[in-house]
């Protein structure tokens, strides 16, 4: 019988692995969470949430705590001439919060902490063998290398991951931008604009306020493009600020100045046996949007419920396999999104400068703008279904009110578990959910079809059958899929049967 040292290693303690961690912890299922850094970073280059981030969030109970350490945005500026309006996003969370990266990993790490994780920092790993049972990770501890055997390792270590690395995955795509300036300044006369991107000849500049006194600025200058290893000097950023927002804002009393390249690259596979990847280390794209650390998030909340199904035994064949299947084509729809926006920010061409003249034009097509609004903040995102399937299957799930003690449906999703929303007097109800993996909860209104929510907040069913025994066919069969419970071989009727638990 093979020894584990734990059950799950996550090589990072970024966002993506500390909210990998604390769902698996969760779940009761062991995990080490390993970084080389000594200290979480008090610089970061990742300062938006986006609603669908926050309703993640939300389903763990730390979405209000997050919103305390930030600064609240209703409207989004685009390229000086497009104003996106977000209060119209149809979530609990209709809007853009700005706060650091650290303030993220501050509120994700307490709550790993709470639920029993220790992140083992001044760890490095340094390499990783698989076999049919397990993986074993070499680790650098105190200059000795140590090996830890798990049964299942998540590289969420970055753009530069060993874990990647590793495997020997190749990293496929282009450097989008060189020479991209970072610089976290007070301003003594900030923008009219909540968050500021303006474009011109000379470069862009995006301007974001902390919520603190501080500003996020990210600028290019067309003119001055230098290795990302050169020094930036207060005085670049006050030019380019100047050029393009008409004044550098009296930017002073600088806390972080750094020079860097934007990729844009993608693994061709999510999973490599037992190992995965996820965040930075599967794919990267253009700061543009705000979705780098968003989608890594997002990565994490689909894969620990899954992985915690394979590691208690109950995972149905092919669960695994979904990760990749449904994540890989969100990370490929961000890159081409985020560099997009990059590329009618740098308006290169006429037919991009053409473009970001005719944007406003949005705004007068309701629904182009919506699905604008839905792609950035990630509310667009769904995932494909079986032919056949109700047409909400794959898609998000909002919130939902409830009748009973839990009174919204993101609340529901707190501990870990599918959730079976229908009336009480549903037959399938009637019979016997698995209480381990599904509760039932009733939504107040009845409108509403039957649904089988994920933990991760999309719909795995859905049925407007008028028929109860169509409605408890197709329950047993979704559950048989996403639960791994064996379906009934017949069924004599739908009221008083027991689903198999």
């Amino acid at each position: 019988m093979a020894l584990f040292d734990t059950d799950v290693v996550i090589v990072g303690a970024g966002p993506t692995g500390l909210l990998l961690a604390g769902d698996l912890a969760a779940r009761g299922v062991a995990c080490m969470i390993v970084d080389r850094e000594l200290r979480g970073s008090k610089l970061s280059r990742a300062f938006v949430v986006h609603a669908r981030t926050l309703e993640q969030l939300d389903a763990r109970g730390v979405a209000d705590e997050l919103i305390e350490t930030g600064a609240i945005f209703g409207t989004m500026s685009l390229f000086g001439n497009l104003e996106l309006d977000m209060s119209l996003l149809r979530s609990r969370f209709p809007f853009l919060l700005c706060t650091p990266q650290y303030n993220t990993e501050h509120v994700l790490e307490n709550r790993a902490s709470r639920l029993g994780v220790e992140v083992m920092r001044g760890v490095e790993a340094v390499g990783l063998r698989q076999d049919a049972d397990g993986v074993d990770v070499s680790m650098r501890i105190d200059g000795t290398i140590h090996t830890r055997r798990a049964k299942f390792v998540v590289g969420a270590d970055g753009v530069r991951s060993v874990v990647r690395d590793a495997l020997g995955v190749p990293f496929l795509g282009r450097s989008a931008v060189d020479s991209v300036m970072l610089a976290d300044v007070r301003l003594s006369r900030p923008p009219t604009q909540e968050l500021a991107l303006n474009t011109g000849a000379e470069g862009f500049c995006f301007i974001a306020p902390f919520g603190d006194g501080r500003y996020r600025i990210i600028a290019w200058d067309r003119r001055r493009q230098l290795p990302s290893s050169a020094p930036v000097t207060l005085q670049e950023v006050s030019d380019i600020t100047r050029s393009i927002m008409g004044s550098d804002l009296g930017l002073h009393d600088v806390h972080w100045l750094t020079r860097f390249h934007s990729d844009e690259r993608q693994v061709p596979s999510y999973r490599a046996g037992r190992v995965f990847l996820a965040g930075d280390a599967a794919h990267v794209h253009s700061p543009a949007g705000g979705q780098g650390m968003n989608t890594g998030m997002q990565d994490a909340a689909n894969l620990g419920w899954k992985l915690a199904a394979a590691v208690q035994g109950w995972a149905p064949d092919g669960l695994l396999d979904t990760y990749h299947a449904e994540r890989h084509p969100v990370g490929g729809m961000i890159v081409r999104l985020s560099g997009r926006l990059l590329t009618t920010a740098l308006a290169r061409t006429r037919r991009d400068r053409i473009t970001r003249a005719t944007l406003p034009i949005i705004n007068r097509f309701p629904p182009a703008a919506r699905r604008l609004r839905e792609a950035i903040s990630g509310l667009a995102i769904s995932y494909s279904a079986p032919r056949g399937s109700h047409p909400l299957v794959g898609r998000r799930v909002p919130d939902v009110l409830l009748t009973g003690d839990t009174s919204r449906l993101y609340e529901a999703l707190r501990d870990g578990r599918f959730v079976l929303l229908a009336p009480a007097d549903e037959p399938a109800v009637t019979g016997s959910l698995p209480p381990a993996r599904v509760r039932h909860a009733t939504p107040r209104t009845a409108r509403l079809p039957s649904m089988l929510v994920r933990p991760d907040g999309y719909i795995a069913w859905a049925s407007t059958a008028a028929d109860p025994a169509t409605r408890v066919l197709g329950l047993r069969s979704a559950l048989a899929d996403w639960c791994g419970l064996p379906p009934e071989p017949s069924v004599t009727g739908p009221v008083g049967t027991r689903l198999p638990g």
